[in-house]
């Protein structure tokens, strides 16, 4: 089993004040087809509500498979969890038929990759004040260059089909890291505009063009081709905020996005 890493950091550890967190960060909301998302992973008094609305507008599925940067590098490149994940809210169990039909991909089978990192953990307390019964595949990406991130979701998106899975694929990233709000929100504002389009090789040639440190780019574009393979042809931003605008310090901010690809 993997145990949380990070409650009581980027999220309360405890039961009951994170299951009150989350229900301030959740809004009524409409429920959406959504076969792809993009939410950021910082902590939830800085990201959280822009997260929310993604979370707000998911469907029930089978599974949700979560990508994620690896941010200390440890355990393969690309690696899928075939443990079961523990919250302050319970244990999810792995989709565990889903990686089997990706064994001899590019997608490596390794709990290193996970063991440390923040990414993937956030996220599921979300889906999991959301509903009951649903399994997860969660994979970290160390490698994010454009060829491995186009791999990755081909061969996501052949093992959906594969097992006829009823599936969201949600990437977690957040958008420029440590840049004064005017220039993260210019170049963030360029490379959603590439994600929106769901237009990866443009994606990247903005990522190298504006020196983006958007930590997740190869994740957001695995999940842009899963999500074309299954019929998605655009995205909808449904919020981007900073981390200055709850701090107040618009010096140097953090960037978080809320997509969703339907």
């Amino acid at each position: 089993m993997r145990l949380p890493a990070v409650a009581g950091q980027f999220y309360p550890g405890n039961a009951a004040e994170l299951k009150h967190q989350l229900e301030d960060m959740l809004p009524q909301a409409e429920e959406m087809p959504i076969y792809g998302g993009v939410v950021p992973h910082a902590g939830y008094i800085y990201s959280g509500a822009v997260a929310g609305e993604v979370y707000s507008r998911l469907p029930k599925r089978e599974t949700y498979v979560i990508l994620g940067p690896n941010h200390h590098g440890f355990g393969s490149p690309v690696a899928l969890s075939r443990d079961s994940w523990k919250t302050p809210l319970g244990v999810v169990q792995p989709d565990l038929e889903l990686a089997e039909a990706l064994e001899g991909t590019i997608i490596d089978q390794d709990e290193i990759a996970h063991q440390h990192e923040h990414s993937i953990e956030v996220q599921i307390p979300f889906l999991q004040s959301r509903f009951q019964e649903f399994k997860i595949l969660p994979i970290s990406m160390g490698m994010q260059d454009e060829e491995t991130a186009a791999e990755v979701g081909r061969e996501l998106a052949l093992a959906i089909r594969k097992l006829k899975r009823n599936c969201t694929v949600i990437a977690s990233s957040d958008f420029t890291h440590y840049e004064p709000q005017e220039t993260a929100r210019k170049v963030d504002a360029q490379l959603i505009e590439a994600i929106l389009n769901m237009d990866v090789p443009e994606l990247y040639a903005r990522v190298s063009r504006y020196s983006a440190t958007a930590c997740g780019y190869g994740p957001i574009a695995a999940t842009i081709t899963a999500a074309a393979d299954m019929g998605c042809v655009s995205g909808k931003l449904l919020r981007y905020a900073t981390s200055g605008d709850v701090s107040g310090d618009y010096g140097q901010v953090v960037g978080y996005g809320a997509i969703v690809f339907t």
